[in-house]
Order: structure tokens, then sequence, then C-alpha cells
């Protein structure tokens, strides 16, 4: 079955330092842009996270200080990627609860002020959980009867992933072939209002706090009733993103 586009979707892969959003950095991305006439664009970086890479870390993907010492930071090739994704969709593996909000993250360091809240995001784990329990590489057998032999390189993993989806939409006749549909089963439009899951929406689509002495109650109300509040929040050690939304909100903007 083939994957039905209404506008490019990029599948993206990331190798950090860690798995902190809001202190760890990016080391290697990889974007694979898929455009509705079928074409594709492959782009790769090494990134120079300016902090040492523990070597617990570089154990798992391969990446080490001395191979990013020469690598540009993620502030000098920031624009680039940018213009790479705006105003495309997104797809990746586990990319709802760690890419896309460390990506965000990485932009808002690099001053890149970002939107995806228009974004539909296809997280091709969540299918593969939903329909069978199992890791990238497993899926990669699974689905497309091959060995990733280079699992936890970041232009390796993304092609898999996208490999991964195509065999899932040949698999399961019930599966959406559009990224809409793609994304409401995969949990792209989930209830986090700020990526990282420190704000909701409630069931009246209000954005709440998902942590906390004020969990479960409007951030509008709360900075209304709190003021002092708010510069506890953006002082502390928050995603830049989660404070944007924060900021937003408090702006009336939101």
């Amino acid at each position: 079955m083939k994957l039905q586009l209404k506008r490019p979707i990029c599948f993206f892969d990331l190798e950090t330092t860690g798995v902190q959003v809001a202190t760890d950095r990016i080391v290697e991305i990889a974007i694979l842009k898929i455009n509705p006439n079928g074409s594709e664009e492959m782009r790769r970086w090494l990134v120079n996270p300016e902090m040492p890479i523990p070597p617990e870390t570089t154990a798992i993907h391969g990446i080490s200080d001395e191979m990013v010492a020469d690598a540009p930071t993620f502030k000098a090739i920031a624009k680039e990627v940018y213009q790479l994704i705006k105003g495309c969709d997104l797809g990746g593996y586990n990319l709802i609860r760690f890419d896309v909000p460390m990506l965000a993250e990485e932009f808002l360091r690099a001053d890149v002020d970002v939107d995806f809240s228009k974004a539909q995001i296809v997280d091709v784990q969540n299918i593969f959980h939903k329909k069978e329990q199992r890791t990238l590489s497993a899926a990669y057998r699974f689905y497309c009867e091959k060995d990733l032999t280079d699992a936890h390189s970041a232009d390796a993993d993304t092609r898999a992933t996208y490999e991964v989806l195509l065999g899932q939409l040949d698999r399961y006749g019930d599966l959406p072939d559009d990224v809409d549909g793609l994304a409401g089963f995969s949990g792209g439009r989930n209830k986090h209002a700020d990526l990282a899951g420190f704000l909701h929406y409630d069931e009246k689509n209000q954005i709440v706090f998902g942590f906390g002495k004020f969990k479960g109650q409007s951030v509008t109300a709360v900075l209304q009733r709190e003021p002092g509040y708010l510069g506890w929040l953006l002082d502390a050690d928050f995603p830049r993103y989660t404070k944007k939304i924060i900021t937003q909100i408090k702006l009336g903007q939101v």
C-alpha cells in the first residue's frame, strides 16, 4: 500500500548525548524528506554538542567526542535544518516522546522560533507497539525481512523507519494510508500541549499543568491567581518549548 501524502513528510532520527530534553544535546541528525510526487531527499549532519559525550552513550551510537570535534554546532545548521522541514509533516520512531521535543529544544536554544503545532506526527513506534510490541531492529526484520546492521546510526534508523511504515501499510489493511489518519492512529495528536508532556489538554481542550501542586489545573487560571509561579517556571530547568507555551498563555496568544 502506498503512503498517501498531501504535503511532504520528513522522517528524522536523532543521536544525542543523553535522554534529558532540557540538558542534553544532538550529536547527529538525519532527515529523509518524502514529497507527494514520490521524490526523496536525504540529509545527515554530525553535530558538535559543545559538551562531552558520555562513554556509555558513545557505546550505544558509536559517536565520540573526536568524531564531532570539527563538526558544526546545531546553531550553525539550525536554519538550514528548519528550512528543510518547515511546512512538512513529521515521521519517526519514538518521535512523540523524545525526538520532536529534543529537536524543538535545540531550535529554540539556537534562537530559531519553531511551531510544530500544525504538523501531523506519525510515530512508527506507536503503530508497531499497538500491533506487535517490538524494537526498531525487530520491526525492520518483521516488516521488511532485513537486518538493521547499522542500528543507532541516525541515517540508517531514519531510512529503516520509513521502510517499516511502508511495510506496516502493506501488512495491515485497516491502517490508514494518509498522514492525518496515521498521525491519529499513532498518537501524533496526543494530549500534550508542549511536546515534552509538562502541559496537557483536558477534556475541554484547555491547557492544564501535568505536574506539581497545580496538576490538572488551568495554566491561565493558575498564572492569574499565582503570578509569582510564572517566574519560578521560567527560571526552572524546563524545556524551552514548554516555557514558550507558558509565556504565550500568559500573553494571551494561546
